[in-house]
């Protein structure tokens, strides 16, 4: 546990060892049908033609001689446009697969990249303010996408820490409670838990954030990789270290 003269912050794997023209290219010669082009995609090479017989247009209806060039509308037709069957179509975007967005945190202090292993039976809040994401600066001098939980505080039963930096040994820290208490952040990778009642599985990415309805009434079984957290004060009860062989 570090602790500074107003804060303690706990960092996974920290210091303390405990995440134009329609057409574009060339011009096109005397005698040649231009190609429809898509740019950057596949322009096909165009080959010579006898010069087209211009079609006799009918009066009043306003028609252009020659063939109209796929996906476009001839002259007065304002029905929908249909894109030429051998032309690649793009789907619209699913707002739902699209990342929301992630603020720089420059209050947060400095985490190592991997993020630790946590494990524990329980987690409860008191006074939770706001769930978000937002990315925070590692060692390296990189930026990383994390998961922010500010509380009151933080109560976590059951509680187990794995500490396994990068080929080096590992340090795992048990404990029977982990209490966080004082304008409590933490910082996570991902988290899967339980709901209150044991049976509705909740699995938080880095997407979107969760809801504090999913978040406030607690929650069981929990499992994250915990990047690092700060807090007036960091204590735990019946607490249990040892060491294990790196990987």
């Amino acid at each position: 546990m570090i602790r500074r003269p107003v804060r303690a912050a706990v960092a996974a794997a920290a210091l303390c060892a405990l995440v134009t023209p329609l057409l574009t290219g060339a011009a096109v010669p005397t005698a040649v049908r231009p190609a429809l082009c898509i740019p950057l995609i596949w322009c096909p090479t165009p080959t010579p033609s006898p010069t087209p017989t211009p079609t006799p247009t009918t009066p009043g209806t306003g028609a252009q001689p020659g063939l109209p060039l796929p996906g476009l509308p001839l002259s007065g037709d304002t029905g929908t446009q249909t894109p030429d069957a051998g032309q690649p179509t793009q789907p619209a975007p699913d707002a739902s697969t699209t990342p929301a967005p992630a603020v720089p945190d420059e209050s947060a202090p400095v985490f190592t990249k991997t993020p630790a292993q946590m494990a524990s039976k329980g987690l409860s809040f008191t006074g939770l303010k706001s769930i978000g994401l937002v990315t925070v600066p590692t060692v390296d001098g990189d930026r990383i996408r994390v998961l922010k939980i500010s509380a009151d505080t933080i109560t976590i039963t059951g509680f187990s820490l794995s500490v396994r930096p990068p080929e080096h040994d590992g340090l795992v820290t048990d404990a029977d409670t982990m209490s966080l208490k004082g304008d409590v952040t933490v910082y996570l990778g991902s988290l899967t838990a339980t709901g209150q009642d044991g049976q509705t599985l909740l699995t938080f990415g880095l997407d979107t954030p969760p809801s504090l309805d999913d978040v406030e009434p607690g929650l069981l079984h929990v499992q994250m990789g915990l990047v690092g957290t700060i807090a007036d004060s960091i204590s735990y009860t019946n607490t249990d270290q040892r060491m294990v062989a790196k990987k």
